[in-house]
């Protein structure tokens, strides 16, 4: 469901998401790999006993809180979301040839545009023609008990699933039907989605979930760790549009 090429982060943002997908893929992405990955433990070759100590300490720190971050939305929304279960069926894959949406349930909050179509985070469903769920919040789809972490609206995604929650509002529960073209179209995704094969999704959106940044020791040695140089060019760039935009507010409100 995520497309890599549409990213356009500072170097800063992208390590912290890495480092925050690099926990999720315990869970969020367990279905795409095949395999578990471990990068808060293990000997990095390019720290001393002593910052390999250290790292390992922030490291656990910050998987807790996203752990404790997790359970506190699933707590909220597991019961809900569950309900939802029951409406993945098999369809007709030769019969989808357009995108379609079918609200499941109405939300209250903020609406979903074309402009703040990230403002959100999602619990979500994904199957194919035949049934099988390729893909879920659930931390296991046929016997669940718990809810992963919910998709951040910031993350790049398919065509499909950016246009089809067009419209949604926070709260809200939608059945999204995807064709190939909008999905992942002749090449597929892996071993789980065929390619040329139209998706089903259940997204329910709620409010955006705060992220939990990593600390700048934590970053800094992560950097070291894994050998990655910044550069401080991209960073210089970031503070000087900053200023500029800052001064342009500031021109703008004394014309004002």
């Amino acid at each position: 469901m995520i497309k890599n090429d549409d990213l356009r982060t500072s170097p800063k943002q992208r390590i912290i998401i890495i480092v925050i997908a690099i926990f999720m893929l315990f869970s969020t992405f367990a279905l795409y790999t095949g395999i578990i990955l471990n990068y808060g433990g293990g000997t990095k070759s390019n720290l001393t006993s002593e910052e390999q100590a250290r790292y390992d300490e922030l490291m656990a720190e910050y998987n807790n809180k996203v752990t404790a971050q997790t359970k506190e939305l699933s707590d909220k929304y597991f019961d809900q979301f569950k309900t939802y279960k029951g409406k993945v069926k098999s369809f007709n894959a030769a019969s989808v040839d357009n995108l379609k949406k079918e609200d499941l349930k109405v939300g209250k909050g903020k609406k979903v545009s074309d402009k703040n179509f990230s403002d959100y985070s999602a619990y979500y469903i994904g199957w194919l023609s035949d049934e099988k769920v390729f893909d879920s919040s659930f931390d296991s789809f046929e016997n669940p008990t718990s809810l992963k972490a919910p998709l951040s609206g910031q993350t790049s995604l398919i065509e499909g699933w950016s246009r089809g929650i067009v419209g949604m509002r926070i709260g809200g529960v939608r059945l999204i039907t995807i064709p190939s073209a909008l999905a992942y179209g002749e090449q597929g995704q892996g071993d789980l989605i065929p390619a040329n094969a139209p998706l089903k999704f259940i997204i329910m959106l709620i409010d955006p979930v705060e992220q939990i940044e990593a600390s700048d020791e934590l970053m800094q040695l992560y950097y070291k760790a894994e050998g990655i140089t910044v550069d401080s060019s991209d960073s210089t760039e970031t503070t000087e549009t900053t200023e500029e935009d800052t001064s342009t507010k500031e021109e703008s409100g004394k014309k004002e």
